[in-house]
This record gives structure tokens, sequence and C-alpha cells, in this order.
């Protein structure tokens, strides 16, 4: 074997095993939710009996389809608001000079580092305070407060790299800043938008702590909290727990997959200035 062919056989072997730790769970996961046994305790990595009846449980019995309703509305209010607010602040950043500016980035930048059960105290007291506890636009303007940081730094990279030239050109041809901005950064930084949405939408969708915290009601639950129903004192319903988690999964794969090309795009884009 020579030296090449070796080299392809071990960088083969080691993708395998790679693939075989990232898919294993996810693999464990769908045949428990398919399986219709599977809280008899021989679970494996195919079901032994082919059923919907987890499926079934969770979205009838479960409440699931409440959870994912409440999750879909807090995870595009998310998107939608964290991605005009950090537009609106990385052009601000990058465009216009005023005092505090850099004191502005790094105190940015400082919120990225604090650990967000540091905060989940502080934060229900103002909610509480604030009586925005048990109530679903507590929660997005909580995600929208820990998604902008990335956010603004992301977008920030895309407005850098965008010429001025291409805006002065445009108030020469008579365009004013609304106009300009519309027609020129914004469709030039929507792959920025692309990447920082995703962003946005995982960490909405997928919190625990703060769903837990901030909501009482079950009504009001996510999928995330509304999942913790299935562990009780006297025992784990196995099936429902990974059949609402193929649930949780798949809208996040689909929006992943639809965003895929432009989120690649964006992220090498944001990362040269030009």
């Amino acid at each position: 074997m020579t030296r090449t062919a070796s080299s392809r056989f071990w960088l083969a072997i080691g993708f395998l095993v790679v693939l075989g730790f990232s898919l294993g769970p996810v693999l464990i996961m769908l045949s428990t939710a398919f399986d219709g046994r599977a809280n008899d305790g021989s679970r494996g990595l195919l079901p032994t009996e082919w059923s919907l009846e987890n499926f079934a449980f969770v979205l009838d019995e479960g409440g699931f389809v409440t959870y994912l309703r409440n999750s879909l509305v807090v995870a595009l209010a998310t998107v939608v608001i964290s991605s005009a607010l950090a537009l609106l602040a990385s052009v601000a950043v990058s465009r216009f000079r005023f005092r505090f500016r850099t004191s502005v980035l790094i105190m940015v930048l400082v919120v990225q580092m604090v650990p967000l059960e540091a905060l989940v105290i502080p934060l229900f007291i103002q909610a509480k305070t604030l009586g925005m506890l048990n109530h679903l636009f507590g929660l997005v303007v909580v995600y929208v407060a820990f998604s902008l940081p990335f956010a603004i730094w992301t977008l920030r990279g895309f407005v850098s790299a965008i010429p001025r030239e291409l805006e002065e050109a445009a108030y020469v041809d008579g365009a004013s800043w609304p106009r300009m901005f519309w027609s020129i950064l914004f469709p030039l930084v929507a792959p920025g938008l692309v990447a920082t949405s995703v962003f946005s939408f995982i960490t909405a969708w997928n919190e625990f702590v703060f769903a837990i915290t901030f909501l009482n009601d079950q009504d009001s639950y996510t999928v995330a909290a509304g999942l913790r129903q299935f562990f009780t004192q006297y025992g784990t319903d196995w099936g429902a727990v990974m059949a609402g988690s193929t649930l949780i999964t798949l809208p996040v794969m689909i929006f992943f997959v639809i965003v895929q090309k432009r989120l690649s795009d964006g992220l090498v884009a944001g990362a040269v200035k030009g």
C-alpha cells in the first residue's frame, strides 16, 4: 500500500469514527422514538417493534402541539427582532463615529462572556418587577438580549466590508439614506443576517433554563420545557422523551437545510474585509 493510499485509508477510518460518534445518539433517539416497546428496557440501534404510538402520545396527551406553537412564536419573534436591532446597531458602529464607540463594542463583547446561568436570578427578579413572568414576550426579550452581541459583531464585519464608495455613489444619484440602506446595504448584508438568524433561532428554540424559570403555566411552555413532564419521580417515559426530542430536532434541521448555502457563504464573506 502506497503512502497516499495509506493516508486515504486512515483518513476514511477517522471520518467513519467521527461520523459514528456524531450520528450514534441520533440513531438511538430515532430508534427509541419509533419503538413501541421502548419502555421495556430493551433498546438498541433498531426498534424491536415499529410504532407511532410514542408520537401520538406526545402530540395528544403530551400537549406538544401547543409547545411547538409557543416555541415557533418565540423563535420567530426572536429572529425578527434581534436581526432588525443588530442590523441597525452594526451600521451605527461601523459607519458613524461617536463618543464611547469603542467602549460600546467592548461592552457588547463582554456580554458574550457572561454565563447564562449567572443571570437567571437577576433577570427573574427584573421580569417579575416588570410583570413579564409567565408571558412568552418576556422570554422573547431575554433571548433577544442574548442573541444581540453575537449578531452585532457578526454583522459589523459585513457592514465594514462594504466599500463606502457604493454609498457615496447612491447619494450622488440622489438616493436618500433610507433608500441607500434598503437598496445597497441590506442586500449585501443579507447573508450575514442569515447566519445570525440561525444562531438566534437555535438559541430560542433549544433554551431550557430561562424557559422553565420564567414560565409557570404549562400552556405557555416551550418544547424544551414541555419535555420535562416525561421525567417523573416514578420513572422516565423514554419513548415519549425521544419522540419529543425528534419533534424538537426536525424544525431546526429543516431550517438549517433551507439556509445552509447562504449560511456558509455568509460566514466566509463576513470574515473578509474588502
